[in-house]
């Protein structure tokens, strides 16, 4: 199912919800992005969050779920947990515990539900221009390191959730 297409003549985006971590770089640089794009955010913090199951399986979707986790997470990186061991159950259990697992940042617009950061494969699913991702980093030069690093590849996306590097 793709969204109506959204009149991109529009002074604003619709807004995304962005749940990221608070002070995270590449965070900052993705925030910058969409809203160099147009897009207004709701930003809230992925580690306060009153997380349920439920809720946190709307972004997971059909993604693997070692594709569901922060690889740089401290436990993870550590060994402490191992991720390709684990039942969707058992990993959605740690998660509630421990936020910082949760693979970032999480973004949704009513319906539509994100894993991860992919600029093109989101205006895609929102059906407007992928035209506007590189409007996005033209406009975003003054993002620290290289704005186009806040784009990784496509491992591919389902209906309502996008999995990508980040």
């Amino acid at each position: 199912m793709k969204f109506k297409r959204v009149n991109t003549a529009m002074t604003h985006l619709p807004t995304l919800v962005f749940y990221e971590k608070p002070g995270c770089a590449s965070n900052a640089q993705q925030k910058k992005l969409l809203r160099a794009v147009g897009f207004n955010l709701d930003v809230r913090s992925l580690l306060s969050e009153p997380w349920s199951e439920e809720r946190l399986r709307e972004f997971f979707g059909a993604a693997p779920v070692v594709d569901w986790f922060n690889k740089a997470a401290p436990s993870v990186k550590q060994g402490l947990i191992k991720i390709a061991e684990l039942s969707e159950q058992q990993a959605i259990a740690k998660m509630l515990q421990e936020p910082l697992l949760i693979r970032r940042p999480l973004i949704q617009f009513n319906e539509y539900y994100w894993l991860g950061f992919n600029m093109p494969a989101l205006l895609a699913d929102l059906g407007l221009p992928s035209e506007l991702s590189a409007a996005g980093i033209e406009a975003s030069e003054q993002c620290s390191g290289s704005p186009a690093s806040c784009e990784p590849g496509t491992k591919g996306h389902s209906e309502k959730t996008q999995r990508c590097g980040l």
